[in-house]
Order: C-alpha cells, then sequence, then structure tokens
C-alpha cells in the first residue's frame, strides 16, 4: 500500500473483551478498518479458531490481506457489513459466536484528503467507502434537487438549517459544480448566520451535514438495520453482538434493536397460557453501555463521541 495513516482504535480492550472470547470460536470484525480490534481477538484465538474480516474499504481489504497472508485462521471479504451472513457462507462456517461493529469513518479515511470525507482538507468530493461502487458524493450533489438534499441533511445530521443550507448548494452549484471538500464546507459555512455558529464554538459548522451525506451515500443507517436483523440467525447461542456508534442516530438503531429483542413480549391480562406459548427473547443486554475513559478522550479525541452496547444471543 502507497499510503499509511495513524489509527487509534477506540474501546479496544473494552470490545474485545465483551466478545467473550473462546479460543475454538468464530468472530467476525465486520468493519475491519485497520484492524486494531482484529489484533487483539486474534491473540485470543487457538488454532481451531476462525476470524472474518470485513470491511467496504478496498485500501482496509488489501491492508488485510497482507497483515494475516500466512494465518489459516483468517478470512477477507470485501463488502458491506449487511451481507455478513454471506461472507459466512463463502468462508465455509456457519453460526458466528460474536460479531462486532465498529461504526462511523476509520482515521485512515478521514486523513486521507483524496477519499473525501473530510470538511478539513482539500480533496474529491467523494465520501464513499467504496470508492468503485455507487455514485460520490459529488455526483449526488449535482442532480440531486434542493428537497431531497435538505431532507438528506435533517434526517442524517439533524441539522436545523437544514433548508438554507440546501437552498445555498443550489445556488452554488448553478455558478460552478461542486466537485471538491473545501467547496462544499465554504458554501456550507457561509449559509449558517455567524450568531449561530457562535453556539457551538469547538464544532465545525459544516459537521452535520458531512455526516448526513456520508451516511446517505453509503447507505449507512439501513446497512446497519438489516446487519443488526441477520445477526438473530447468524449468532450461536451465547454469541455476542457487539457495537460501537459514534452518534446518536447510529446507536439509537442499536439501543432499540436491542431493547425490542431482549424483551417478552406483553400477553394479555387473565388470559391463561402455556409454557410452550411464551415467546423467549431472542437475546439478553449484558451490562450497560459503555463509554470511553477519560484517559482514552484526552487522547484520541474522536472517541469522545463513542458509545458501546453488548447483546448476547440466547
Amino acid at each position: 500500500m502507497s499510503k499509511h495513516f495513524k489509527h487509534e482504535t477506540v474501546l479496544l480492550n473494552e470490545a474485545v473483551e465483551a466478545l467473550n472470547i473462546k479460543k475454538g470460536g468464530v468472530y467476525i470484525d465486520a468493519t475491519f478498518g485497520r484492524g486494531g480490534h482484529s489484533a487483539e481477538i486474534i491473540k485470543q484465538l487457538g488454532s481451531e479458531g476462525r476470524l472474518l474480516l470485513i470491511d467496504k474499504d478496498p485500501l482496509a481489504i488489501a491492508f488485510a490481506k497482507e497483515v494475516y497472508k500466512d494465518d489459516e485462521r483468517v478470512f477477507v471479504w470485501q463488502g458491506s457489513f449487511k451481507d455478513f451472513p454471506q461472507a459466512l457462507v463463502d468462508a465455509g462456517l456457519n453460526k458466528a459466536n460474536g460479531i462486532l461493529l465498529d461504526l462511523g469513518v476509520s482515521s485512515p479515511q478521514l486523513d486521507d484528503a483524496s477519499r473525501g470525507f473530510s470538511f478539513m482538507r482539500e480533496g474529491a468530493l467523494d465520501m464513499r467507502m467504496n470508492p468503485d461502487a455507487g455514485i460520490s458524493a459529488a455526483e449526488w450533489i449535482a442532480k440531486a434537487d434542493e428537497e431531497e438534499i435538505a431532507n438528506v441533511i435533517y434526517l442524517y445530521g439533524e441539522d436545523k438549517l437544514s433548508r438554507r443550507i440546501a437552498r445555498k448548494i443550489v445556488e452554488k452549484r448553478v455558478e460552478s459544480p461542486i466537485s471538491t471538500t473545501l467547496q462544499l464546507a465554504e458554501i456550507i459555512v457561509s449559509s449558517i448566520p455567524m450568531r449561530l455558529q457562535k453556539k457551538e464554538p469547538g464544532k465545525h459548522p459544516a459537521t452535520r451535514s458531512f455526516q448526513a451525506i456520508r451516511i446517505f451515500i453509503n447507505r449507512e443507517l439501513d446497512d446497519l438495520i438489516e446487519c443488526l436483523e441477520c445477526s438473530k440467525e447468524s449468532l450461536a447461542s451465547s454469541g455476542r453482538l457487539v457495537v460501537i456508534s459514534f452518534h446518536s442516530l447510529e446507536d439509537r438503531i442499536v439501543k432499540r434493536f436491542l431493547r425490542a429483542q431482549s424483551t417478552s413480549p406483553k400477553m394479555p391480562r387473565g388470559m391463561p397460557i402455556r409454557d410452550d406459548q411464551l415467546e423467549v427473547p431472542d437475546f439478553k443486554l449484558i451490562g450497560k453501555a459503555v463509554k470511553p475513559s477519560r484517559n482514552e478522550v484526552e487522547i484520541n479525541v474522536r472517541s469522545r463521541s463513542a458509545i458501546m452496547r453488548i447483546g448476547e444471543r440466547k
């Protein structure tokens, strides 16, 4: 690989411990990134254990193949984490004993300006986790109507100024194509009144809009919902689902899923029910939500919004 970027793995020890690793188990790092979690998981696996690594990003896949080229316990698969059941089939495996999702964008993706994720660095406005599939952010912005842009920014970025930002984007693209990250960032900043920018002094005004467009372009929330549903069938009994989220939309989906799957349905009062009619929940919750320590946040500021939830298949 020609480019190397430092990546600080978030909640490293906490996530690996949450997987409750068995030496002969099957584990999936469904968002490999640069493999911080995987490096710890593999240390705890015996010769019969298996580790399945998944990522959309071709650079992450190339990195994984290089690192684990001589380890027969590891199977590397390119694709969305929602398709992990197919990856299990391709690897000749059945059920998993643990699935780890570390959501969001990895540091190498943010730090590589050419990927188009960062509003702080000049680069082509791409934002695709897999640059070889789908349409780029620039292509979408060039053709989407004002209402669609506003809806994406509002739904996925939770930005109350979404309509104002969308109007400005549509106005500016008439003058010249919006093809770089800093172009888009400047348009967003110029559409937000200074008095509102001052209300969040530590936050770049383009943060929410960039997040929203990235989530939309990569179908991140749709993929997350599908992945969580698949875990019900693909996790072995006592298998763990460990999810690290980085913003409220992701965490809300994970929290609601685990709560729903760990709660027995309410039965009508006074109605006699046989034991064989009782529905047993698919999961049980393991502990409370986990957040990075103050020390971790000081070392890696990008970890500050992380939250980890754990469910165990019954």
